[in-house]
């Protein structure tokens, strides 16, 4: 006979809804409790929401907690779980179906006054876990509450639209007609905007403001981590998030694999503990690499957030010797109002199209010179450097030889390329271009950087130096911004050769 101790959660290998409607894995939702006063757990009158119920594994971890910790408080065990489930424990599903499953790990029936229910004291179905079908609000093609794209999210009846319900209202208060101690869970990330491809528009920051519009105690959420940088809809996000200093501690994942098995999100992920109460400097952990790095920093001390701590004290370095920076010196997107889908015509102006079609003609009408660059000798980039890599923890490179081109007086480019610089001589272009090229400058592009897209506005931290004269190496820059040994190791591990 063949014993087996594999005994597994089911909540670990349930399959996620999409990428945008993650499960939440039982250990990390533990972490999540974890940095939370742990004397909430220890209180009858402590109240719990998580707004956004999917497999419910948030209330029953909870609930975990509080039959421990109220144990001498309330001996008896069924009278406990009643109160329990009853007085402190409630959640809003986000469909039909996980409100559902989320009363079924919770109660232990997807009947919250089923037989075979944890609580005897509940007189409805849905008990403190509820799902309303909302509906979303058009308005000129567009949700006035999600900003959903008509089009696509105006179904029939009996299909998911994705109107979150504790989102689409005004007054979400009302919903319960109460106050929370604490409100936690997992956002939905996501919703497609309609727009060209799969593109979508970021939905889970409108789950944090709301939450903060009903004044918890604590408020502790997992999202993306893109915020850090803007992005999509989420510059004013950002701006709210790095000024509130009411954000106690900053969980921070590179990978996003390492917390959501299987689950690929660009960027990485985090997690944060918003104490109402507090006012103060951010605890921000980094995870990455099986490393823990903790320091105690200002959010807001530049206009993006650094993910690394490591990272900040070269930036300082950096932004204290130098005062101008290369996002005002590489081109905007479209430098020669060419789009990336312009098609090449027999003959006119050189033109360098994507890297498969190369060196083509576009019709001198259509090109446009606002910055005079089109004379000058130009070193071109492209505009997505990394498309494919999600994973900002291995090693970066960004440019090399490969996918950067010089660009002769007279020739221009379309939107598929940047143009990095503008000189009157190859020479000037071919000592930028080892600037760039070294691991230090690219390092200091990929504090910004957390997505495909590298537009002028990633190099706010890339010094744009006085002269390009010579061949530029890392053992300058060193030197030039006072790099130690330990910072260098740092750097060096992030990003990779150009060779």
């Amino acid at each position: 006979m063949i014993e087996v101790n594999y005994n597994p959660d089911v909540l670990d290998a349930i399959a996620n809804l999409s990428n945008d409607e993650v499960f939440t894995p039982p250990k990390l939702v533990n972490e999540m409790l974890d940095i939370l006063p742990q004397e909430l757990f220890e209180s009858k009158t402590t109240t719990f929401l998580d707004p956004v119920c999917k497999s419910g594994v948030f209330l029953r971890e909870i609930a975990k907690r509080l039959m421990k910790g109220l144990e001498k408080q309330i001996p008896d065990l069924q009278e406990r779980a009643n109160h329990i489930f009853k007085n402190q424990l409630f959640g809003i599903a986000i469909t039909e179906l996980t409100s559902l499953l989320s009363r079924r790990t919770v109660y232990g029936s997807k009947k919250a006054n089923g037989k075979y229910s944890f609580c005897t004291e509940f007189e409805n179905e849905q008990g403190n876990i509820i799902f309303d079908n909302v509906q979303h609000t058009w308005q000129n093609g567009k949700c006035t509450f999600c900003r959903a794209n008509q089009e696509v999210y105006d179904r029939a009846d009996g299909l998911e639209t994705y109107a979150y319900q504790f989102i689409h209202t005004d007054e979400p208060e009302k919903i319960f007609n109460m106050k929370f101690d604490v409100i936690i869970g997992n956002p939905p990330y996501q919703l497609s905007d309609g727009g060209h491809g799969r593109s979508a528009s970021p939905v889970y920051h409108k789950f944090v403001n709301q939450a903060k519009k009903l004044s918890p105690r604590y408020l502790v959420m997992i999202t993306p981590a893109r915020w850090y940088a803007g992005g999509k809809g989420l510059d004013d996000y950002r701006n709210e998030m790095l000024n509130d200093n009411r954000i106690r501690k900053l969980v921070d994942f590179e990978n996003s694999s390492n917390v959501f098995p299987g689950v690929d999100i660009a960027g990485g992920v985090c997690y944060f503990l918003w104490d109402r109460d507090h006012k103060g400097l951010c605890e921000v952990t980094n995870k990455y690499d099986d490393k823990k790095v903790t320091s105690e920093r200002a959010l807001n001390e530049f206009s993006i957030f650094i993910r690394h701590s490591q990272a900040v004290p070269i930036i300082r370095k950096v932004v204290r010797r130098e005062k101008v920076f290369l996002n005002n010196v590489i081109s905007p997107s479209k430098p020669f109002g060419i789009r990336g889908h312009y098609k090449p015509v027999k003959t006119g102006v050189p033109c360098h199209f994507t890297q498969k079609l190369g060196l083509r003609y576009a019709d001198p009408n259509d090109v446009k010179d606002p910055n005079e660059l089109k004379d000058k000798w130009k070193l071109l980039i492209p505009r997505a450097p990394i498309a494919g890599q999600t994973d900002f923890s291995k090693p970066i490179g960004f440019y090399y030889s490969g996918n950067v081109k010089i660009a002769k007086p007279g020739e221009v480019c379309t939107e598929s390329w940047l143009v990095a610089c503008a000189f009157d001589t190859k020479k000037e272009v071919l000592s930028f271009k080892s600037y760039l090229f070294t691991k230090i400058t690219r390092f200091l592009l990929l504090q910004t950087v957390v997505s495909q897209d590298v537009t002028r506005e990633k190099f706010i931290f890339v010094p744009y130096l006085e002269k390009y004269e010579i061949e530029f190496t890392d053992e300058i820059l060193r030197e030039r911004w006072g790099i130690t040994d330990e910072e260098w190791a740092f750097i060096d591990s992030k990003i990779k050769s150009v060779e």
